[in-house]
């Protein structure tokens, strides 16, 4: 069996399990959409910005230039790779949201999820207890819904994880020392 032909089985077998139960169907298909991620983001932004002002401000301005970064180049690559999603290739595939337009390699959404992951990973450790899960539960998802083989979500993570960790070490050590200090000095994040 070479790569390919596992990349596709292990879609089958994850994919195989759309419509066995209505429940997790309903779940996959809430998790496939961006806005379902609003109010819970809202809601610890504003504990982050209660908690740490200026952090919470810094932070998460760079989380977002580093998330629309990360999401317009995984979007150049895959025109590049241009890669059918399997919904488009693959016979029987079992589509628990629409099939999407762009192609399959990576996995916008693993890509996302990954940076985000290691960015607070790094600048927040404990913060990976709840992350982690949350970001391997979207890889699971992109093949459960049919939109991307298991291989689009390990290069989504690969991608955005590198991604992540470059711009949370560097502002940790260039830029957050000077927001977490109101005298400018060096300093800690918590």
């Amino acid at each position: 069996m070479n790569f390919s032909q596992l990349d596709i089985q292990i879609f089958y077998s994850i994919n195989g399990l759309a419509g066995r139960w209505p429940e997790l169907d309903a779940l996959m298909k809430s998790l496939s959409r961006p806005g379902t991620y609003l109010v819970p983001g809202i809601l610890a932004f504003a504990i982050w910005f209660w908690r740490q002002r200026r952090q919470a401000i810094v932070s998460g301005l760079v989380l977002a230039a580093l998330i629309f970064a990360v999401d317009s180049l995984s979007f150049g690559v895959k025109q590049l790779v241009a890669r059918p999603r399997p919904c488009r290739a693959l016979p029987e595939v079992k589509q628990v949201v629409g099939c999407g337009r762009a192609y399959s390699f990576p996995s916008n959404h693993t890509v996302n999820t990954a940076a985000a992951g290691i960015f607070f990973q790094i600048l927040y450790p404990k913060t990976g207890y709840f992350i982690w899960p949350f970001v391997a539960m979207i890889g699971f998802n992109r093949v459960y819904v049919g939109s991307h083989y298991i291989t689009d979500v390990l290069g989504g993570w690969l991608f955005g994880g590198i991604s992540g960790w470059i711009v949370a070490a560097l502002f940790r050590k260039r830029l957050l020392p000077k927001f977490t200090n109101p005298s400018g000095n060096e300093g800690t994040s918590e």
